[in-house]
């Protein structure tokens, strides 16, 4: 993951709105147990301060840094260096004490896990090393009700928050993982299935086969003198032919049909519920279809086609049988001429 630009300024983007909301209510929180000790009017600047302008002031830090990850794992640590200090100065009143480090600790593992928890936890306490020299070593267990009512917006509205956030990043974390695995079974030039995906898919229908659940044809297309192509035309306008090609196989398939990319100028089809006579006539026109189809690049070119049928028999041991009888089917279609489609008889394999 690229920390240093586009993903950085999202995870700033991320915690801007947990920040402002949790220090925005933390400050109500703070205050409430301030309120007794009668602080200098300092004390109350820095807290209006890190309730309300420190959360605008971090993000426009990170946004702008050329690293804005590392800024905010930065401002991160000062966020916890003023939780330490704030919950020295107020003499540790147990409730919002407790209240304000654990939302600094569970940002902190929500933004780091355990290793960055324990750097905020340092940071913590090098807040609380810096206040107690000013407010001296002071320790309040009891909470009063004002103290009480002032804490509990924070226990509930900012763990919502962080929630919703969290929640927010996993949607888009799936829907990545979604395009991810898309890319990983998808041939990149020709957006049909690549070589490894397609052939786990012939597995899944042979075994279907195998089992009584429907009978399926496979379907092996080779581009005729296709180096010859790449080597008069150029590989731009081999490109364009193979590209061509699998849109013309799209249009021509059913949504259930399975198409891919099996190497090279070679492409792969599994048709399922479709004996080898009725996938002959969608090879057949694929191929009269494509015969007729003229590639910007050179005009003047014609693509032709050699397809080899072969159909699931009970004969075939796996599924590397039943590949095998359509290469051979592929292999006389190309012998006879090219130009053709031919079937596998069921005695093949």
């Amino acid at each position: 993951m690229d920390r240093s630009t586009g993903s950085g300024l999202s995870f700033a983007k991320r915690i801007y709105l947990p920040r402002s909301i949790g220090l925005g209510i933390g400050f109500f929180c703070v205050a409430a147990a301030m309120w007794p000790l009668q602080p200098a009017p300092w004390v109350w600047a820095l807290l209006l301060f890190n309730g309300f302008l420190w959360p605008h002031l971090a993000f426009q830090w990170a946004r702008l840094s050329p690293m804005p990850f590392k800024s905010e794992r930065r401002n991160l640590l000062i966020d916890s260096v003023f939780g330490g200090f704030w919950a020295a100065a107020m003499q540790f009143n147990v409730l919002p004490t407790v209240t304000i480090l654990a939302m600094m600790a569970m940002n902190n593992i929500a933004a780091g896990g355990g290793r960055f928890f324990l750097k905020g936890s340092l940071a913590m306490f090098s807040g609380m090393a810096l206040a107690l020299p000013t407010f001296g070593p002071a320790f309040s267990p009891d909470t009063s009700m004002l103290q009480l009512y002032a804490c509990l917006p924070m226990l509930v509205l900012y763990p919502l928050a962080l929630g919703w956030v969290s929640y927010r990043l996993s949607i888009k974390l799936a829907e990545h993982k979604q395009a991810l695995r898309a890319v990983s079974r998808t041939d990149s030039l020709t957006r049909l299935y690549n070589h490894g995906h397609w052939k786990d898919l012939l597995q899944r229908e042979f075994d279907k086969c195998r089992h009584g659940q429907q009978r399926a044809t496979v379907a092996l297309i080779d581009v005729d003198h296709f180096r010859s192509i790449n080597d008069n035309h150029g590989h731009l306008v081999g490109d364009s032919v193979l590209r061509l090609l699998s849109e013309r196989l799209v249009r021509s398939l059913r949504e259930e049909d399975l198409a891919g990319r099996y190497g090279g100028d070679e492409f792969c089809v599994i048709l399922p519920s479709t004996p080898p006579v009725l996938a002959a006539e969608v090879m057949e026109r694929l191929r009269v279809e494509l015969a007729e189809v003229r590639s910007e690049l050179a005009p003047q070119l014609q693509i032709t086609l050699s397809i080899g049928l072969a159909g699931y028999s009970p004969r075939q041991l796996d599924a590397s049988h039943w590949l095998r009888d359509a290469d051979q089917a592929l292999y006389q279609a190309k012998h006879q001429g090219r130009n053709r489609v031919v079937m596998a008889s069921e005695a093949a394999g």
